[in-house]
């Protein structure tokens, strides 16, 4: 799930700031410490080989996030695409894989106990 921030509702506009909102971007299902991350990605990068393994071959840890630069092309489980962009935020539940064409930047928090796990796995995958 993508949304613009051109589509995001004004809930403040004031002559010194302006506050959007977006109810229902996703839940935590319990109290898991959250990590911060900052990623840069080359251009031609696909994480989908580096999932093999895991269930469904995907990323089983949900994100919320910002794309900052570039595009991301996420897919599903369920086979769906969709392209988040430059001023994006972005959730992306459990089971999904992700790639850039373009150099992109985007900040994404994560359970940090989940993600780490995922980047393990990558890790080894990297190794083989």
């Amino acid at each position: 799930m993508h949304q613009s921030k051109a589509d995001l509702t004004v809930v403040m506009d004031t002559p010194d700031a302006v506050v959007q909102h977006q109810a229902g971007f996703g839940t935590a299902a319990d109290d898991s410490e959250l990590a911060a991350e900052r990623f840069r990605v080359s251009a031609g990068t696909d994480l989908t080989p580096l999932l093999e393994g895991l269930p469904d071959d995907a990323c089983q840890c949900p994100h919320w996030g910002y794309v900052i630069a570039g595009e991301v092309t996420v897919r599903y489980s369920d086979d769906t695409e969709e392209v988040a962009e430059a001023g994006d935020v972005v959730y992306w539940p459990p089971g999904h894989t992700a790639w850039v064409d373009e150099d992109a930047e985007f900040v994404l928090f994560s359970p940090h106990e989940d993600h780490m796990a995922v980047f393990e796995h990558m890790a080894t995958k990297m190794g083989e």
